[in-house]
């Protein structure tokens, strides 16, 4: 198939029995920007089987790094799940996207507002130091079903915040914002995530009520400063676009720039 590589899977980590992650080599000649995304997939009766995924790994990382989904009747998820050290996998290789913080508006606050696997194109962007340079707090919301869902979270905790490079920026100005809407959260996660207030409803419901902005300290929501990227399953897209739309803030195209932009190859049509 033209445009695609083929390249070695170098580590899979299931977090539990519906999510997986896991990193592949990456060639020499491709480039990205934080958020895009790629086709990957395997061959299947003598055939590629290609999905998009955002690129979970920052743009300078020597491999490349995917969030998944387990599906058990899904075409691909069911075979991608199983996956194991040296196996292969198709990439394109000319990753695109729309949900690049390049089609927003100049601002100070960027909100990325995720759900389940739409955290992978955030994990890119709050790697990338760029991304601090240009705003004053950059909120990562994640809002899954249950506590085990909160992938990456110890990382986003306790690793990138000691990082060589840009751990001060990490410490001054990223907030995680993890919201559980199913069951309780265990114990001995409220004692592993101890510097994490674990919180309760929806994203749409946190905006709405003013809990987000309350919560964080950086008053009420404001279309001069405040900048959005979302990236989740298809009725928070719809919910959250059309909440935003009632505040007053603008959506970002290909040829224009706007206060809040999404993938648009994702969405719903």
């Amino acid at each position: 198939m033209r445009n695609t590589v083929t390249e070695k899977v170098l580590s899979v980590h299931h977090w539990n029995e519906t999510l997986f992650s896991f990193k592949t080599t990456r060639q020499a000649g491709m480039t990205f920007e934080s958020g895009q995304f790629v086709m990957i997939g395997l061959e299947v009766d003598g055939r590629p089987l290609l999905r998009a995924y955002s690129i979970a790994s920052p743009h300078y990382a020597d491999e490349l790094e995917f969030f998944s989904i387990k599906v058990p009747d899904g075409a691909l998820t069911s075979k991608l799940q199983k996956i194991q050290v040296d196996d292969d996998i198709i990439v394109t290789t000319r990753p695109t996207g729309t949900l690049v913080p390049g089609y927003l508006n100049e601002g100070k606050h960027l909100y990325l507002l995720s759900t389940g696997t739409g955290l992978a194109p955030f994990m890119s962007i709050i790697r990338d130091p760029f991304i601090y340079d240009h705003f004053e707090k950059v909120i990562l919301v994640h809002c899954v079903r249950y506590a085990s869902e909160l992938a990456y979270q110890q990382e986003i905790i306790n690793i990138l915040p000691e990082n060589e490079y840009y751990g001060d920026l990490v410490r001054e100005k990223l907030i995680y914002y993890p919201s559980v809407t199913r069951g309780s959260v265990p114990e001995s996660e409220h004692e592993k995530n101890e510097k994490i207030l674990m919180h309760h409803e929806r994203i749409t419901s946190l905006i709405t009520s003013g809990k987000l902005s309350s919560d964080i300290g950086l008053g009420a929501l404001n279309t001069d400063s405040d900048r959005f990227m979302l990236c989740g399953n298809n009725d928070m897209l719809q919910d959250t676009m059309s909440l935003l739309d009632e505040l007053g803030f603008s959506k970002a195209t290909s040829r224009v720039k706007g206060d809040y932009v999404i993938e648009q190859a994702f969405i719903d049509k």
